[in-house]
């Protein structure tokens, strides 16, 4: 059993969301227990991974998307009533990192996405707010853009969309999860051979022609999964908790 605000405050260290201009609040978003014996992880704040993460007989759930966003109205919608009244049934706290868990050297998505493809990770990328949340992911060697491809395959567990319009030998990728595509033309400037995203955007077919850069699309919510798991696995050893990754699959 562990203290909701120590585990909070480890976070908080941890990944320094103060540092970013993000899109909504990061940190604990919903009060709940006080003590946490069993962690949930998931991608997005929404009322099935909350049922679940209930089912689970979680006490707090670790959200990359969290509840709350600057864009949306400030009042209580019907779906964000029936989120919360989850949460309250449960007892359950809530806490969510959005660009701190994207940016992080170690347990961010963007870094453990260069891992899990078999790259070094590089220097920063993928400038957001003046800030970067990304990380150029190289290979001396190369890769042929075919085995390049079917590594992204066997990470995300999906085929990614891709043009085609790089070189046959990959050395350097920018990698940004999630919405991130408007990255392609700081990968451009760079002169990388390839970049990285989770969604495409239709602008960025010409761009990628243009340019002669690859451009790959591994999915919004599968380019995310890494950081938050990781999270939960660090957590559970460091404050011996029980974690469950809750997987609620999206097909963007």
């Amino acid at each position: 059993m562990a203290r909701l605000e120590e585990i909070l405050g480890h976070l908080d260290e941890l990944l320094d969301p103060g540092a970013f201009e993000d899109y909504g609040p990061n940190g604990l978003q919903v009060p709940g227990s006080e003590e946490v014996t069993v962690l949930a992880t998931g991608v997005s704040a929404h009322r099935e991974l909350f049922e679940r993460a209930a089912s689970e007989r979680a006490q707090l759930v670790l959200c990359h998307h969290g509840l709350f966003w600057h864009s949306q109205p400030r009042t209580l919608t019907p779906a964000l009533k029936s989120r919360l009244e989850v949460l309250f049934q449960g007892e359950m706290a809530l806490a969510a990192y959005h660009l701190p868990l994207d940016a992080h050297p170690e347990v961010g998505n963007n870094a453990l996405i260069c891992s899990a493809l078999g790259l070094e990770r590089g220097e920063p990328f993928g400038r957001h707010r003046g800030r970067p949340i990304g990380f150029v992911g190289r290979s001396e060697e190369g890769l042929l853009f075919g085995e390049l491809r079917e590594r992204c395959a066997r990470a995300f567990g999906r085929e990614p969309f891709a043009w085609p319009f790089g070189p046959e030998l990959v050395h350097s990728m920018g990698v940004v999860s999630g919405g991130g595509a408007s990255s392609l033309g700081e990968a451009a400037a760079l002169g990388l051979d390839a970049f990285l995203t989770g969604e495409p955007a239709e602008y960025a077919m010409a761009d990628a022609r243009e340019s002669g850069v690859h451009f790959l699309a591994g999915g919004h919510y599968a380019t995310e999964t890494f950081g938050v798991r990781r999270l939960g696995e660090l957590l559970a050893e460091r404050f011996d908790v029980e974690h469950r990754f809750i997987d609620v699959p999206n097909p963007v």
